[in-house]
């Protein structure tokens, strides 16, 4: 949905001016764009590096630099849950804020020093690219604060996409003051 969205805001209709396949489950695109099925892949990381590293293919744009912040990792929980547990929220809060301000403080390869134990599936090397591509993107948020423009965003890519009936009011299901508590504590 987040290249269509892109495609449309280009002026690239996707029924006229290109052939989106959209059969292949997103675990094998990389495989059949590695066996010559369609001239472009959307892929995530590693996946994406890894095709470069093959010389199978080349990234060429990010889907995140052209649509703008597309909330794809959020946390959910339910009224009652964060109600009757505010203190495990806010400290799950913490910790991510934490971690975006560690993030922040330190180069591509300090990074992939810590995570690469979790990513088996890359070597630092590979990490290290990846962090230095998203870096220079400006993929990831500074702060765990969810912006409403963020939601109206992910709003707009469902709507272009057909997947979305009725748009949701931003204060019907996000709640800052747990991002906003840990940005004023912590230092």
């Amino acid at each position: 949905m987040v290249l269509e969205y892109v495609l449309k805001q280009k002026g690239i209709d996707k029924q006229e001016d290109i052939e989106i396949i959209n059969n292949i489950s997103f675990e094998s695109t990389s495989g059949a764009f590695s066996a010559d099925v369609g001239d472009y892949t959307v892929e995530f990381e590693p996946t994406a590096s890894a095709l470069e590293a093959s010389g199978k293919g080349h990234v060429v744009a990010s889907l995140g630099t052209e649509s703008g912040y597309v909330p794809y990792t959020v946390y959910m929980a339910r009224k009652s849950f964060i109600s009757e547990n505010p203190e495990i929220i806010q400290k799950f809060t913490n910790a991510i804020y934490k971690a975006q301000i560690w993030m922040s403080k330190h180069n591509s390869e300090e990074i992939a020093d810590v995570i690469t134990p979790f990513f088996t599936e890359s070597d630092k090397e590979t990490l290290t690219k990846i962090i230095e591509r998203y870096n220079s993107q400006d993929t990831w948020k500074t702060d765990p604060v969810f912006e409403e423009e963020s939601l109206d965003l992910i709003q707009d890519i469902m709507e272009n996409g057909g997947e979305l009936e009725k748009r949701v009011p931003y204060t019907d299901i996000v709640t800052t003051d747990f991002a906003k508590k840990a940005i004023s504590e912590i230092k």
